[in-house]
């Protein structure tokens, strides 16, 4: 059902996110506790503001509530993806490099899963981080989650 949600969603939220000119980041639907979250990421450049948030909450629920899509009672919450964003998608590695990275992989790579650095390349099929100390190249497919880093 979550994937359901999660498509439909999308479906719903596509042309108003055009409309306002804005990127989809992600679409979450989670239970914490006892409540379902039904979670909206949006974006653009230069970063959303609580009036961009709130306007594509107020038309997203009224689309929801004419699909009716979920049975059970839920929170819907639309905002940014905030300082550390995930990347999920090609365009998402295009813009990030030569910024602060946190990847981590799926199996050891030079004896590591978690590589924090500059992104200095992405060709589509790995991605190159440039370390402290070192540089480490990392095959997409070994890549199980990816975002930008905040560094202090």
């Amino acid at each position: 059902m979550s994937k359901n949600v999660i498509t439909l969603t999308e479906q719903l939220v596509t042309p108003i996110i055009e409309e306002e000119n804005l990127e989809l980041v992600e679409i979450e639907y989670k239970k914490e506790g006892s409540n379902w979250f039904l979670r909206v990421y949006i974006d653009k450049e230069g970063g959303v503001d609580i009036e961009d948030c709130g306007r594509v909450s107020e038309k997203l629920s009224k689309k929801l509530d004419e699909a009716d899509p979920i049975p059970t009672a839920y929170f819907l919450e639309v905002s940014s993806p905030g300082a550390e964003r995930p990347l999920k998608k090609e365009k998402d590695y295009e813009r990030a490099i030569g910024k602060h990275v946190h990847i981590t992989t799926y199996e050891p790579i030079n004896g590591a899963k978690v590589f924090e650095g500059e992104l200095v390349s992405y060709d589509g099929e790995q991605l190159e981080i440039k370390e402290a100390k070192a540089s480490a190249m990392i095959p997409m497919e070994k890549v199980a989650s990816a975002r930008l880093a905040v560094v202090f």
